[in-house]
């Protein structure tokens, strides 16, 4: 049985191999024999989607680290729909896949396809977000960032800004949430709301909160429909960059001054967020880490391997405040 800290080697074949559901797009890269003639590990991955810069540089760090591990990446983009990654994953397990990683769109609904894998003793990885499940051996671990950190640190960063910008309470927020039911988007509402409880009960107020979707779209139509019904909005806190960014369109629409007449802060750290953070428009960034590939062929490989691994291995992060963007971008590969 797979628990919290260990895991049983996969010991299963590849066999022929199947289509996902016509809604969702697979790409197979093989890259062909590990040395000594044995066949490459074959891992199956569903990607949530390419809603935004942070999950395009994901992706891409996925599939260069398999390419250079010599595995095989059966990868399939789920575009935005759970059903989608179950069908994925279902069709891993058909497949025979030796591995099988995951972001998953949302939190709840993976117990019934995360069972099969573990009856046909397929090990699970997720990446990036979590999910909620009755058995926890359903899955071996998880590579990726702690949420409700990002949001405690968003929080944090906020107060900074404030002080900047010399501005006091009280203080009237907006929140553009991710995706409803996404691990990020509870999990860096609830760090953000715990600085508030904690330390800004009296002078900050969420006057507004409602998704976006990640996207810069979203971000763009909620925002214009937040200014509407609160015109005096002091603060837009945003869950990702992308939101942020269609955001600063909506703000520049309404006549009023990303970064100044509104404070902006943000979760990712993509180039085009640190581009807005450099012109004056964000004025602070939590980063998110997006490169998780290589981490992700680590663990894989252990835990073909039979290997003890981490229940909970975390990326590195940093945060950016407006005067620290220009030094910032020449180093970002994102």
């Amino acid at each position: 049985m797979l628990n919290r800290r260990n895991f049983l080697t996969a010991a299963v074949g590849v066999a022929a191999a199947t289509g996902l559901a016509a809604c969702a797009k697979e790409d197979d890269s093989s890259s062909g024999s590990t040395s000594g003639g044995s066949k490459a590990l074959v891992l199956g991955f569903s990607q949530v989607g390419s809603e935004s810069g942070w999950r395009s540089a994901n992706t891409d760090s996925v599939k260069e680290a398999a390419k250079t591990a010599g595995y095989t990446l059966k990868f399939s983009d789920a575009q935005q729909k759970q059903e989608n990654q179950i069908s994925a994953i279902r069709s891993y397990i058909t497949q025979g896949v030796d591995v099988i990683a995951f972001s998953p769109v949302v939190v709840t609904g993976w117990d019934a396809v995360l069972k099969e894998a573990k009856a046909k003793k397929i090990p699970v990885v997720l990446t990036d977000r979590s999910v909620e499940t009755s058995d926890e051996s359903l899955y071996v671990t998880l590579v990726g960032s702690d949420f409700t950190d990002e949001g405690r640190r968003a929080g944090k960063i906020l107060e900074k800004v404030l002080e900047k910008a010399g501005k006091k309470g009280p203080i009237k927020i907006a929140q553009l949430e991710g995706t409803t039911g996404a691990a990020p988007a509870i999990e860096r509402a609830k760090g953000f709301k715990e600085v508030m409880d904690a330390d800004h009960a009296d002078d900050w107020k969420i006057v507004v909160s409602q998704t976006g979707d990640f996207t810069r779209a979203g971000g763009k139509q909620v925002m214009a429909a937040f200014l509407q019904s609160n015109p005096d909005i002091d603060v837009l806190f945003a869950h990702n960059d992308d939101m942020g960014i269609g955001a600063i369109q909506a703000i520049e629409a309404a006549g009023k001054k990303p970064g100044k007449d509104i404070l902006i802060v943000t979760v990712d750290g993509v180039k085009d967020g640190f581009i807005a953070m450099s012109e004056g428009k964000i004025n602070a960034i939590v980063e998110c880490n997006p490169l998780l590939g290589p981490q992700l062929m680590e663990v894989v490989q252990k835990v073909k391997n039979g290997e003890t691994v981490e229940r909970w291995i975390k990326t590195k992060e940093g945060d950016f405040m407006q005067d620290q963007a220009a030094a910032a971008l020449p180093t970002r590969k994102y």
